[in-house]
Formats: C-alpha cells, structure tokens, sequence
C-alpha cells in the first residue's frame, strides 16, 4: 500500500466524538464514539499499526445513550469520560459520567479488521458527574498534566472542578464557576492549559472566548466577538504558552495572543462552512488540523507562529502542491 493511502474503517452509526488516548504512549490509537437513537451506542477503540499500514479495532458497548463528547485520562489508559444524552419523563438531558475499560483491551488489540464484533464487552462505570443542579454538560477536560484525579466539565453556564477519589468510584465537586449576563448563556467547549502549572483553562460561549484561573475560578482576559457566529472548538499551542486557536461557524480559524486579545495573531479563513474542530499537532505546533462541515479536513503549516518560526521540517520538501497552499514560507 503507498504511503499517503487512506486507511479506512467503517462504522455502523454515525459518530461527532473522537479523541487520542494520550496515556497510550506505546500505540497509535484513537477512541471514536457514536451516535444512535435506537440501538446500544458503542465506543470504537482504534489502534493503528504503522508498520504494517493497517487499523485494529475493539468496540465497547455505552448503553446509557448518545455520545456528544469523549475524553480520556492522561494518567490511566483504561480511564474515560464521556457526554451523553439521557432522556427522562419526555426531558433530554445531556449527562457526563466516567468510564474503565475492561482490562485486556488497555493494552491494544490484535485483532484483525475483518473480525466481527460479536465478542463486544461493555465499559465499566466509575461514577457520574452530577449535574442536576448545573444543566447540560458540554464537554469533559482532564488535567493535562495530571494524575487523572482531577476534571473540568461545563455544564450550560457553570464550571465544575471535580476531584476523582482513589479508585475514580466517586467524583467530590471541589468549586465552581457560573457565568454571568443577559440571556441564556451556555458554553460550547473548552481547554484546559498545559502551560501555567495547569492553573487555567480556556471557554467559549457564543461568539466569546473568555480564560479563567481555576483557583480563584475568576476571569483573567475576555475576547469578546472573537468570532462572527458561534464559537465551535478551542485548542492551546503544547509548546507556546499565551497562545490559543480558536474556530467557528464564520468558517475561520483564528489564533490569539491572549496576552493581546485586541486582535488575532493570524486568521485562517479556507474553510466554506462551520468549522468544528481545531488542534495543534503535539510534536510539530506549526502543523493545525482543522474539521468542517464543508466536508473537508484540512492541515496547515503555520510556520510564523509556532514555537520555531525559523526552524525546518524534515518533509518540508515533500509537501504536496495542495499542502503548499497552507504552507506560510
């Protein structure tokens, strides 16, 4: 198989979650969750053999309803969480809770692509993040550097930092936020800093960025407008403190200075239609992944602002032409 083939793997619904698993440092793999109304949803957990250019697979059974968001612990590989919608008495809410795999998968699959599912275990719940007092939870974000114990979700207008007991059976609500204003105000997503020794994350809530510090849980800068329309996804620079990329349904990418917040540092603006998601890649920070619903996912090569703007990359010379495009020098 050439290089820059695809490698493709099907699914049997639709899925809007996805994330790395961070704390497998011996395997590429990924964990994708679905979306279904009328069966069981699953989480797919995705190991990619590099060597051999082929996807191993497991799937694990989430049967309390459809997945919105998933994330995963940066300290135990078997640990997650994830955003549900549960429904009640004719009410849809949308619950987070904190998941184990079963043993044997952690350490990756050797399956093959071909192998049916039919051998599908389910995960283990640790405990729920109670939000009956706080709304709908948006997203869930570990502790970049952390022993896994401790957790941000955003749940309508309210921050919740929770502290994990030993065992991750029980979640303590340690202190929170609420934001403040006219109208219904309700977060979108958020980052939590690897920079900072940790102490600050970053939301968005309609067309506004605004940054907290989690010990006071007070605000430290507010981009206001940051976007025409609704703010989508945030992503923090892994090697460059103070810098933030931010996207949106005005089709742009935009990245701040958040010690300058006045204007963006630069503004992407390739994409044709919302754009969901933005992240740095955690090796090489000039490289930006960027998802639309314009069906297009594309990799710029944002040179000038990452942490070595006068450094070289090894594949610089075999970029594509339409790489080229998005490449700055």
């Amino acid at each position: 198989m050439e290089d820059d083939a695809p490698v493709i793997y099907g699914l049997e619904f639709q899925a809007r979650a996805l994330t790395p698993q961070t704390a497998e440092t011996d395997a590429i793999r990924f964990l994708v969750g679905t979306q279904s109304l009328r069966y069981d949803n699953q989480i797919h957990i995705i190991d990619f053999d590099d060597e051999n250019n082929i996807i191993n697979k497991n799937v694990l059974l989430h049967q309390v309803g459809e997945i919105w968001h998933i994330s995963t612990s940066p300290a135990d590989k078997g640990v997650l969480a994830t955003c549900y919608n549960k429904t009640s008495d004719t009410k849809v809410m949308t619950c987070a809770a904190v998941w184990r795999m079963p043993k044997e998968l952690e350490s990756g699959s050797h399956e093959s692509p071909d192998d049916s599912s039919s051998n599908t275990q389910t995960l283990e719940l640790l405990c729920h993040l109670d939000n009956t007092a706080h709304g709908n939870m948006a997203c869930v974000m570990w502790e970049p550097m952390g022993d896994g114990k401790k957790i941000i979700s955003l749940a309508d207008n309210n921050i919740l930092l929770w502290d994990l007991e030993e065992s991750s059976a029980k979640a303590v609500l340690s202190s929170s936020a609420a934001l403040e204003g006219k109208g219904q105000l309700k977060f979108t997503s958020g980052r939590w800093s690897p920079h900072h020794n940790c102490t600050q994350i970053a939301t968005a809530n309609d067309t506004t960025v605004r940054g907290w510090d989690i010990r006071s849980m007070r605000q430290i800068y507010c981009i206001e407008n940051a976007h025409g329309q609704l703010v989508r996804d945030l992503d923090f620079n892994p090697n460059k403190q103070y810098y933030l990329a931010s996207c949106g349904d005005d089709c742009k990418v935009k990245f701040w200075d958040t010690r300058n917040v006045t204007e963006p540092v630069k503004t992407l603006e390739e994409h044709s239609h919302w754009v969901w998601n933005v992240r740095y890649n955690h090796s090489h920070d000039q490289l930006i992944l960027t998802g639309s619903s314009d069906s297009r996912v594309i990799l710029s090569n944002m040179v000038s602002i990452s942490s070595e703007p006068f450094g070289h990359m090894v594949d610089d010379d075999e970029l594509s032409d339409q790489e080229d495009q998005h490449q700055e020098e």
